[in-house]
């Protein structure tokens, strides 16, 4: 139980990578703060695990500084909520924008500058995972705010990991291929659209959410204690073909 004792909070964690990231920390003795906006999501996950929860729409700044105040304290972060919206660029309008680096971007800023004040100010160690994507390092057709909010997020892990690192507070990334979240069924539920991305990964296959949850958890733990201002492929090799 490499957890016990610690306790961590997971944005994003009604769905998906967050969900599963949420589920195993606590079978391996970790007390989860779980932030979603989805109340009834929130409400199911706390049946299953037990956690405290905070529900908050990340893309609110002021409603998210406060989600994150009430979250606290915790000895450790993941950043792990996320959206996106499919838009050709010519197509693509501010509002849309604004909400993807809303969500995806800023609100991992603001938690994570919540969570590291305090730990600072205790002059405790501490860990911090962004959940990225690997849209971070392409450009993927009808992806731009997506692409555009993750190359931001692994930007701002590196200026993190820097900073932070000096407080004893590691900084990285999980930058996921496709995951079988329900987000990613909306983005790639096009046969001939999926066929060629999954064509390019040699293992054969879309990551499932535990798989990244496992790198997650790795980054968290002091067998990770020399990894800081990573970004680190989850993506069955897809980057190497």
């Amino acid at each position: 139980m490499e957890f016990n004792g610690k306790s961590v909070i997971v944005t994003g964690a009604g769905k998906g990578i967050g969900y599963a990231t949420a589920k195993m920390l606590a079978a391996r003795g970790a007390d989860v703060i779980a932030l979603s906006r989805s109340a009834s999501d929130l409400e199911s996950l706390a049946g299953e695990i037990g956690c405290r929860t905070v529900a908050v729409d990340l893309a609110d700044a002021a409603a998210t500084r406060r989600a994150a105040l009430e979250a606290l304290p915790a000895d450790l972060l993941v950043n792990c909520a996320g959206t996106t919206a499919l838009d050709p660029f010519l197509d693509v309008t501010a509002e849309t924008f604004d909400m993807i680096y809303a969500v995806n971007t800023r609100a991992p800023m603001i938690v994570a500058q919540e969570y590291a004040r305090d730990r600072v100010a205790k002059g405790l160690p501490g860990a911090i995972v962004n959940v990225s994507s690997m849209a971070s390092f392409f450009g993927i057709p009808d992806h731009a705010a997506y692409c555009a909010s993750k190359g931001g997020l692994d930007a701002l892990t590196r200026v993190m990991a820097n900073e932070l690192g000096r407080h004893g507070i590691r900084v990285n990334a999980v930058n996921p291929t496709v995951t079988l979240t329900p987000m990613a069924v909306k983005a790639w539920s096009d046969p001939a659209k999926a066929g060629g991305m999954l064509a390019r990964i040699p293992v054969g296959h879309f990551a499932d959410p535990d798989e990244v949850a496992e790198v997650i958890l790795f980054l968290l733990t002091d067998r990770a204690s020399m990894m800081n201002g990573v970004a680190m492929p989850v993506d069955g090799g897809f980057m190497v073909t």
